[in-house]
């Protein structure tokens, strides 16, 4: 595959278009030393962003849980967006925009006297789980856990959250896994790396409370449509060894979109009919 920093076409940086090359910060910019930087993850489908208000609304969000205040509305930032798309003459992409704080006055924990940056980057990104997509992902179980909202602002898509998704999915990577799932602090399942889960157990799905992680726009969208077709949905603690007791599991997420998965830890599932009806529905709803 190419870098990501040696493509061609433009960058959205800070109100301007910058050849995509050319799109740097400096080393001593305070997100990279300190991980003050927020992120969302879109798709465009036909040149449209599945949820695109939604997105911009959240990185708003999630600046404000770090002590950042974008110096761009989200109007600002939704016709940012599009400008990125267009010029890049991109009709199904993926949409990257990131918030941080740079280089300035402040080179230590504190940054409030330095600048924050918007950039929004866009490009063509199939599967984000290859093949995985249709036959089945294969997880891991990480060895760390999803931390207690106590000691972190865990609904934020901050980029410091994914340290250990990073850590765990190199791991499961090496064993020959797509991803890993996470338990939480507490000991009952989170979700992957970046994706949330979802399980069936006769004819009903159960899904872990998002009380300690991202409750996701694909994973909302798809308890929507699965509350549409008059399918309970448990939304409850899940015990590492229940498991043993589901049939089918999928994961939901912006970049996963609606995937199966075939196997986690010691634990099997078949991708079943509920989980390809999801799979279609979702695929359906974001092109429609």
């Amino acid at each position: 595959m190419t870098p990501y920093d040696d493509r061609d076409g433009k960058i959205w940086m800070d109100g301007q278009l910058t050849e995509w090359r050319e799109a740097n910060v400096h080393i001593l910019t305070h997100a990279l030393h300190y991980a003050s930087s927020v992120f969302e993850g879109e798709r465009a489908y036909g040149g449209r962003i599945f949820k695109s208000r939604e997105h911009s609304e959240r990185l708003h969000f999630s600046a404000s849980c770090l002590d950042i205040q974008i110096p761009w509305s989200v109007n600002e930032i939704e016709s940012a967006k599009q400008t990125v798309l267009q010029v890049n003459g991109l009709s199904d992409a993926y949409v990257r925009a990131i918030s941080w704080r740079g280089a300035g006055e402040d080179m230590g924990i504190a940054s409030a006297r330095n600048p924050v940056h918007l950039a929004i980057a866009a490009w063509e990104w199939g599967s984000y789980y290859g093949e995985a997509k249709y036959k089945g992902a294969k997880l891991d179980i990480a060895k760390w856990k999803r931390p207690s909202p106590e000691t972190i602002p865990v609904h934020a898509k901050a980029a410091g959250l994914y340290m250990i998704c990073t850590i765990s999915k190199h791991e499961a990577e090496a064993k020959g896994c797509s991803d890993a799932l996470f338990l939480d602090y507490r000991g009952f399942i989170a979700e992957a790396t970046g994706a949330n889960i979802f399980f069936v157990k006769d004819g009903a799905v159960y899904t872990p409370k998002p009380d300690c992680f991202l409750n996701g726009f694909t994973r909302q969208t798809v308890i929507r449509l699965l509350k549409d077709r008059q399918i309970k949905v448990h939304e409850r603690e899940i015990m590492p060894e229940e498991m043993e007791s589901f049939e089918q599991c999928w994961l939901t997420g912006t970049a996963a979109e609606v995937t199966p998965v075939g196997k986690i830890g010691d634990y099997n599932f078949e991708v079943g009919t509920m989980t390809r009806d999801i799979m279609e529905a979702y695929d359906m709803l974001v092109r429609s």
